[in-house]
């Protein structure tokens, strides 16, 4: 019945999932550089993901298009667990924006983020495209970091 929207809230999941498994399987030791005020490059990748979705749902909510940089800057997710409680907040947004969409003929909707009118659906598509590119970008990090080890 609303399939556009159970495949979208799908692979939003699993879009978290990755990040999840990722946070989780990244070193405690090099997570983040406290003498470079840096995240490690794949919890970078992972943060650059998840702020393109919570921008989106932002918008979407509230009308609030902003960029969530300042308030994901490294040094304010010091550690697994602060990036996973904003993950947790990421989620959160996500599920408030699907609660606003009653059936498939809600994506069909025109839109106005700050790059100009779209249709819901184009934006979702437009979000999981540049959230995976970052998500691939933080795997592709991580395994070369275990190559190194």
């Amino acid at each position: 019945m609303n399939e556009f929207i159970s495949w979208f809230d799908q692979e939003f999941k699993r879009l978290e999932a990755g990040w999840r498994d990722l946070t989780k399987r990244l070193d405690d030791e090099t997570f983040y550089s406290a003498t470079a005020q840096q995240l490690s490059p794949p919890a970078e990748q992972i943060v650059r993901s998840a702020r393109i979705v919570e921008q989106a749902f932002g918008g979407i909510t509230a009308n609030l298009w902003d960029d969530p940089f300042e308030w994901t800057l490294p040094e304010t997710l010091t550690t697994k667990d602060k990036l996973i409680t904003y993950l947790d907040e990421v989620r959160d947004a996500r599920e408030r924006g699907f609660q606003l969409f009653p059936d498939d003929s809600a994506l069909l909707k025109s839109i106005m983020p700050p790059s100009g009118r779209t249709q819901l659906m184009q934006l979702l598509l437009d979000t999981l495209v540049r959230a995976w590119h970052h998500q691939l970008n933080a795997v592709d990090s991580s395994h070369a970091r275990d190559l190194r080890s």
